[in-house]
């Protein structure tokens, strides 16, 4: 008489899953970069629409003088309108600072790039003078992540922060970032 036939269990361990978090991932840092600019230009578009629906006078409104309706004109026309080009080169200059911590000739090298976001110079350039960002503590977030994350030396961080391989960081960004590494 034979035996029924039993399915043994594989020998074969189960698979971990291993590997590097998800934010050590390439894939999740552009990803995260491409929602951020979504967000921001949503926002935006949101903003001037809001903005323009104010500004309409309602039918109960009294009119206003002929003086003050030609110095709203004047500075209408004053005002200068900013190319879409050079908004959206704000917007993703905006994220490269603020949320990828990048150094001011890293965001417009980024900009620049036929890899990155192909926009012209003068965009490039009208982002990186109009960005609210503190390359300072740029440099200090990415200096703590070279050694927290890789366990380099100051010296190897300095190094690293101002290479024009690496992160294209001023002398004295760096120099800032390492003075308050363990703060």
């Amino acid at each position: 008489m034979s035996a029924p036939n039993v399915q043994q269990p594989s020998a074969r361990p189960a698979r971990r899953s291993g590997g590097k978090p998800i934010w050590k991932r390439w894939w999740f840092w552009i990803a995260a970069v491409v929602i951020v600019i979504a967000v921001a230009a949503n926002m935006n578009g949101n903003d001037s629409r809001s903005a323009s629906d104010t500004q309409r006078p309602s039918s109960s409104q009294s009119q206003r003088s002929d003086t003050t309706d030609r110095s709203n004109d004047t500075a209408k026309q004053e005002e200068p309108k900013v190319p879409a080009e050079y908004r959206s080169a704000l917007i993703q200059a905006d994220t490269y600072a603020n949320v990828m911590h990048m150094s001011k000739q890293g965001v417009y090298d980024q900009l620049v790039s036929e890899y990155g976001g192909k926009f012209s110079a003068e965009a490039a350039q009208y982002a990186i003078d109009n960005v609210h960002a503190d390359w300072n503590a740029n440099a200090l977030a990415k200096a703590k992540t070279y050694q927290n994350d890789m366990a380099m030396s100051p010296e190897a961080i300095r190094d690293q922060l101002v290479s024009e391989h690496g992160e294209r960081f001023t002398a004295d960004e760096a120099d800032y970032a390492i003075e308050h590494l363990n703060d």
